[in-house]
């Protein structure tokens, strides 16, 4: 595409997206405090803000008291300007979650599914279930980003499989297209927990990090220079298949989403798992098996996790033994990537906290050239809703911000 020439035009189009963008990061601001961070003067900041009034993105919020003369105007964008909507998928649940313009999330809602196995219907009840709740018509929806377990074909947008959910799979993007009449993305998982990281927890603003996903599976997401990675077909972060020592190798058509060859049954949940490869040493399962053998009996993993955490002098030899487990996978992405920042996240990850992250950055320091430093998620509520609902504000902003 050739470059567009510096016309008046074009700056104005420049100048209006940057004070939007300006007030959705720093809140209500003075006309005289746009001019000040943008570098305008004041004609420009005021031509600048009754555009952006007209076309119905910006407000008046209230005023600033100043010293000598009236108050000056605070300017806020409007919030109904448009809304967008994000949605976590799992074999247990729908969460949906709406926000407005500015990213305040106004509902969010998790529905059950009741043994429907249809991704359309099941997607377009927790929708509108969200929409409801925001008193917000699923018409004004302008982006939905879902968050799925599973390999995403980066060229398509399509799942191509995913162990846990069998019926997602290639044409349902299409099919919730159809049905939302909406634009739809279709993004892994903990990618999904790798931008919230980034917008608002441990990572924020770091160009290069991983992220390890310890939940019901094992999951990796990488970004790098500020861009998720997710390799030619989608497959980067499957770490779950990552050969390691004390597991049998992931093989059998199970590794493709084909057939049950290479699958266990989860008994924490109760659905597929790999039987083989690194999965099968942090997952759920062996966790809490492995908690188990070291005397600490609580119900789940998480549980066995967080108790070992909260009493060091009890669990410390869980602890270290898990820490051993961990490091496999985040050495062996170290190694290969060298990010220099590696956050924990997911159910498990959280649980362990700084007791779980600290002994994995030791380890990992003994066993690999460079130390990554390991930190623990610091995104609050749903990661991947929360990931879900910035990739789709990035979507809407582009489209309602820098439309003339």
């Amino acid at each position: 595409m050739a470059p567009r020439p510096g016309t008046p035009r074009l700056l104005r189009e420049l100048n209006d997206r940057a004070a939007l963008d300006l007030l959705v990061r720093r809140g209500p601001l003075t006309r005289a405090q746009i001019g000040e961070h943008t570098g305008l003067s004041k004609v420009t900041a005021s031509q600048l803000l009754s555009r952006l009034e007209e076309r119905g993105l910006v407000e008046v919020a209230g005023e600033q008291a100043g010293g000598r003369g009236p108050n000056a105007a605070l300017y806020a964008v409007v919030p109904s300007s448009a809304y967008v909507a994000g949605v976590e998928v799992g074999p247990d649940g729908v969460t949906a979650g709406v926000a407005d313009i500015t990213g305040a999330i106004i509902a969010q809602v998790t529905a059950d599914p009741n043994g429907a196995d249809d991704p359309v219907k099941l997607v377009h009840n927790a929708v509108a279930k969200a929409c409801r709740s925001a008193k917000v018509a699923l018409k004004r929806l302008n982006a939905f980003v879902i968050g799925s377990p599973g390999v995403v074909d980066p060229r398509s947008g399509d799942v191509q499989f995913a162990f846990d959910l069998p019926a997602w799979h290639e044409g349902v993007l299409a099919a919730l297209r159809t049905d939302l009449r909406r634009p739809v993305t279709i993004e892994n998982d903990a990618n999904l927990a790798a931008v919230a990281e980034r917008a608002y927890g441990a990572a924020r603003d770091a160009d290069d990090f991983a992220l390890m996903w310890l939940d019901r599976g094992m999951g990796l997401s990488i970004m790098l220079g500020g861009r998720l990675h997710r390799g030619r077909s989608g497959g980067a972060g499957e770490i779950g298949y990552l050969p390691v020592p004390g597991a049998p190798l992931p093989v059998g058509e199970a590794r493709r989403g084909k057939g049950e060859e290479g699958l266990t049954e989860s008994t924490t949940w109760d659905i597929p798992a790999l039987a083989g490869g690194y999965g099968s040493l942090v997952g759920a399962d062996a966790v809490r098996g492995l908690a188990h053998a070291h005397g600490i009996h609580e119900a789940t993993a998480i549980d066995c996790v967080r108790a070992a955490a909260a009493d060091e002098e009890r669990g410390g030899d869980f602890l270290d033994e898990l820490a051993d487990r961990v490091s496999y996978g985040v050495t062996s992405v170290n190694i290969v990537l060298d990010p220099g920042l590696v956050v924990l996240s997911g159910q498990l990850g959280r649980a362990g906290g700084r007791p779980l992250a600290e002994r994995i950055e030791r380890v990992v320091g003994r066993i690999s050239p460079t130390r990554p430093r390991i930190a623990v998620t610091e995104v609050e509520g749903n990661p991947v809703l929360r990931g879900a609902l910035h990739a789709a504000l990035e979507q809407a902003r582009d489209e309602v911000f820098s439309t003339p």
